[in-house]
């Protein structure tokens, strides 16, 4: 028998991982089964491999602070819908929201361009104080080169981006700037990078295929599930992820692990036919974002109202998980919810296991249909250093970055 104090630690919530281990293992499997007879030989072979591995990229929140971004997009921050305000395309919307900085030979820190770069613009204004007084700016086309250039190879390495003050002078035309230091700070990927992620996997996952390289086809084909599987959820889009902003806290897990897991396997139908090509990757995961956006109310509605249906008592129940005791919703107000919100939830997963599908064969398809069978499954499914280090990652860690 646990001791009383063991007991009240333990009465907690669980911690909220998206679409719960249950929901992504799930997600990946089905979406084997969607293939075509040329991919089925491989990913089939694989299958638990891709079942196992559905939550490698969450367990990646725990060794560096760059994944937790990846998997989602504050949407609301951008205005309302459509969200004109955010660029599609990766590089123009990090550009917009980043800012920019130039230290002067006095040490003085000034904004180097005072206003977001506006995807439709034909220039960009410096900031007058930096030229004392002299307007300046360049070609906006010009600009973005400069970023491609000397930004974005170093996204990786800090949230502050140097630049030598020699490059900025050179965008200007040899202009004379007093400068001791430029940097640039990124202020855009902290509120999620989802979309503009699906299409770098896309890309990974086609080179794979390119290659032939059977490991690292089957470790972007189980993350790029993942994402896309996240893309699927309502609460991914949006800075109230988890109700906190509401007076809502833990809705995240209840929506996307605890109901999937009461309900998903008596009542839920994964067989959801064939996978399809995407001939416009861009829009298509946009697409699939934007449709989960349009569920956040909803989402968010029906749980509150049912909160002052429901007394306490019968809104959290104590279960016993795992050796220990937590709180976590009851039964018959998950049911509630379930039934209350129709087929949300199966018609999310239905959607990601399709979509997952789609995303594999068309990455093998702009890969020129490589022939799958001849690869080697079994030492591609072998453990190796990197599934090593990750275990161990998230044994000695804490998550980096917000939990979602």
């Amino acid at each position: 028998m646990l001791p009383v104090s063991a007991v009240l630690l333990a009465l907690r919530p669980p911690q909220p991982v998206a679409w719960g281990f249950f929901g992504h293992r799930k997600i990946n499997r089905m979406a084997v089964f969607t293939l075509p007879p040329e991919m089925l030989v491989f990913y089939k072979k694989n299958v638990d491999w891709l079942t196992d591995h559905a939550v490698d990229a969450d367990n990646r929140r725990y060794s560096t602070r760059h994944e937790a971004p990846r998997h989602f997009l504050d949407l609301d921050r951008y205005g309302k819908r459509p969200f004109e305000n955010l660029p599609r395309n990766w590089t123009d919307a990090l550009m917009q929201y980043c800012q920019y900085f130039m230290v002067n030979e006095r040490g003085d820190t000034l904004r180097l361009v005072t206003t977001p770069i506006a995807e439709h613009a034909d220039s960009v204004a410096f900031n007058p104080r930096v030229f004392k007084g002299q307007k300046a700016g360049v070609a906006r086309k010009e600009f973005r080169n400069f970023f491609q250039q000397i930004v974005l190879p170093q996204y990786y390495d800090d949230e502050t981006i140097q630049i030598p003050c020699e490059s900025l002078s050179a965008l200007l035309g040899g202009a004379s700037l007093h400068c001791r230091e430029v940097f640039v700070v990124d202020t855009f990927s902290q509120h999620g990078i989802l979309p503009y992620n699906l299409e770098q996997m896309l890309r990974k996952l086609t080179e794979a295929f390119v290659e032939k390289d059977a490991k690292r086809i089957l470790r972007h084909s189980a993350d790029i599930g993942h994402y896309i599987a996240d893309a699927h959820v309502p609460l991914h889009t949006t800075s109230n992820y988890n109700g906190q902003m509401t007076g809502q806290d833990g809705l995240h897990a209840f929506w996307e692990s605890r109901l999937p897991e009461l309900f998903a396997e008596q009542e839920y139908d994964f067989w959801v036919g064939q996978a399809g090509m995407i001939d416009d990757p861009k829009t298509y995961f946009w697409n699939i974002v934007m449709q989960s956006n349009s569920l956040v109310d909803s989402v968010l509605w029906v749980e509150k109202s049912l909160r002052a249906e429901f007394p306490p008592d019968r809104q959290m129940c104590n279960e016993y998980r795992n050796n220990v005791f937590v709180k976590i919703q009851c039964e018959d107000f998950s049911k509630a919810y379930h039934v209350r919100m129709g087929d949300m939830v199966e018609s999310r997963m239905q959607s990601a296991i399709v979509a997952v599908g789609s995303a594999w064969y068309t990455a093998w398809v702009l890969a020129g249909q490589p022939d799958l069978p001849s690869l080697d499954a079994e030492s591609a499914a072998k453990p190796d250093s990197t599934d090593l280090e990750l275990q161990k990652a998230v044994q000695n860690g804490q998550q980096l970055g917000r939990p979602h």
